[in-house]
């Protein structure tokens, strides 16, 4: 993996000015996770010590992209704040193996000896929103592939009413039946009776409807469809997000490169398993996924002040 590092394309981490005290530089995506093929493109994730311009400077630094080679390094601060919050992309930077580093500083294997300073309940909503997306994903595309009008306006229903299930947890919760959703011969329609509710909550589940109404609706109107394959891959990622956040509720761990799971995610990419089944899997997986959860020991925020002294260590103050 170091030798990656000698290719021309990978020049710019020598070069660029501001990448010059990376502590942490890995593989991401399916590499990482074990469900590489002979097609899959290398991509790299980092992090790095911001140049003192950028600390006690006007500017700041977040991250730095490469797009050609999907590579994505962040600043220290932006990886803690991703951590903090439970971002599945960065927690899982942390749990991978051995051979897929390919840079690791003392500060950096500081970091990722210090993977459980991040873990909190909020990986139950970070892991259970990504593996949700996935899900709307694969339905809303098959369903639009396979159903009629009437069909596409009874999924779309299903889709909006899970969502609102799920708020009762994410947001101030709401008597049952105050959020609606049914439909008649021409579209779907809605009631709403809040009373003293935040709105900033109401905000939130406001853009969260809508965003799922614009994202059905682009699938509505797209020329071309969704290659199966992109598809498989969608429901690969659903069972993966599934299986790790679970192994991390139920104290387990960052276990990125999917090991008990490697064959069935292969299958899964590689068309072998119906959409029947993928669906059935997911059940049964989300029912897991919930359970730990439920029982997690998990603190239910990180420890800020925890987290802050070990930035300071790795900033060498």
């Amino acid at each position: 993996m170091k030798g990656l590092l000698e290719k021309s394309e990978y020049a710019f981490i020598k070069t660029n000015p501001d990448l010059q005290n990376i502590i942490y530089l890995t593989l991401s995506g399916s590499h990482a996770y074990g469900t590489s093929t002979e097609n899959s493109d290398y991509d790299l994730r980092g992090v790095l010590r911001e140049s003192d311009k950028y600390i006690y400077g006007l500017k700041s630094f977040e991250q730095f992209e490469d797009l050609p080679t999907d590579t994505v390094i962040y600043g220290i601060k932006k990886f803690a704040e991703l951590l903090s919050k439970g971002n599945p992309n960065a927690i899982e930077l942390l749990g991978v193996e051995e051979e897929s580093i390919v840079l690791a500083t003392e500060h950096g294997k500081l970091l990722r000896d210090n993977t459980d300073l991040f873990l909190s309940k909020r990986v139950a909503d970070s892991f259970g929103n990504y593996a949700l997306a996935q899900l709307h994903r694969l339905r809303n595309a098959l369903c639009h592939d396979s159903y009629t009008s009437e069909e596409r306006q009874q999924h779309l229903q299903a889709v909006l009413s899970s969502q609102i299930s799920h708020f009762q947890q994410k947001y101030t919760e709401f008597p049952g039946g105050a959020i609606s959703i049914y439909g008649d011969e021409d579209e779907l329609k809605f009631d709403i009776t809040l009373k003293n509710y935040p709105i900033s909550d109401f905000a939130g589940i406001y853009n969260e409807l809508a965003n799922i109404i614009k994202t059905y609706n682009k699938l509505t109107y797209r020329n071309k469809k969704k290659s199966e394959q992109g598809l498989f891959k969608h429901a690969m990622h659903l069972i993966r997000l599934l299986a790790t956040g679970t192994d991390i509720l139920a104290g387990k761990g960052v276990i990125t490169r999917r090991k008990a799971e490697h064959g069935l995610l292969m299958d899964i990419r590689g068309g072998k398993i119906p959409f029947d089944e993928i669906f059935d899997l997911a059940k049964d997986f989300k029912q897991k996924f919930e359970l730990a959860a439920k029982y997690t020991s998990l603190p239910a925020e990180p420890d800020l002040e925890k987290i802050e002294r070990l930035m300071m260590k790795m900033y060498g103050i």
